[in-house]
């Protein structure tokens, strides 16, 4: 917080002390954002801040006292920013979660922060987003490194089957897997087809999984 800040706004003080005191081992603050007198008229500011591993807010009360909630970041699913004359509004969607258990039905939530600062709001923004793209690309990582095992798996199955068939007796009949691979075949590149059209993995990526599956290389 700059000196300015400070001495403009000395109450900020017990909100950024109430902010730090929640920060766990190694955690880092990144960037905060108040909200503006305009917009707490009946209450006192709400505090938002983007951290290495969460979105957190502060809710003082008007007596002492504070409340904390907080958004992980892999559960961060959209984030947008509207930007007016009078302050910010920063509006994050957040998926369901043990987190987020309590609160009842499964689905997402919607969290509104309401007329903050403008700049200190773009900057809690770009993080977000950042994250949010972080996330999005382990998670399609992780869908591709999925893919290709599960690729993999109807590799052997079908080496199997041929081997099977080589070990039968001549003019015996060859015993095969109780479910043919063409269909398995199909159902992986389903699979793959779909990671493509949600663009989770690049065309020439399909493409390499496609040629291995059909192949069986």
């Amino acid at each position: 917080m700059s000196l300015q800040a400070q001495q403009s706004e000395p109450d900020l003080h017990g909100a950024l002390d109430d902010l730090h005191s929640i920060l766990i081992p190694a955690e880092t603050l990144e960037a905060w954002a108040v909200q503006r007198r305009l917009f707490a008229l009946t209450h006192r500011r709400r505090l938002v801040a983007a951290t290495s591993g969460r979105l957190v807010w502060i809710t003082r009360g008007l007596l002492g006292g504070f409340e904390v909630g907080n958004i992980r970041w892999q559960d961060l699913e959209a984030v947008s920013l509207r930007v007016g004359i009078f302050g910010a509004d920063l509006v994050v969607r957040a998926g369901a979660s043990a987190d987020l258990a309590s609160e009842g039905a499964a689905g997402s939530r919607i969290f509104p922060f309401t007329g903050l600062r403008k700049a200190q709001a773009q900057a809690v923004y770009r993080i977000c987003q950042a994250q949010d793209q972080a996330w999005r690309e382990k998670r399609r990582l992780r869908e591709l490194e999925e893919l290709r095992a599960r690729s993999g798996g109807f590799q052997v199955s079908g080496m199997g089957a041929m081997a099977g068939a080589a070990a039968a007796p001549a003019g015996g009949a060859a015993s095969f897997p109780a479910q043919p691979a063409v269909p398995d075949a199909a159902r992986r590149l389903a699979e793959a087809r779909k990671l493509l059209d949600d663009r989770l993995i690049t065309d020439s990526e399909y493409e390499t999984i496609k040629a291995r599956i059909l192949s069986g290389a």
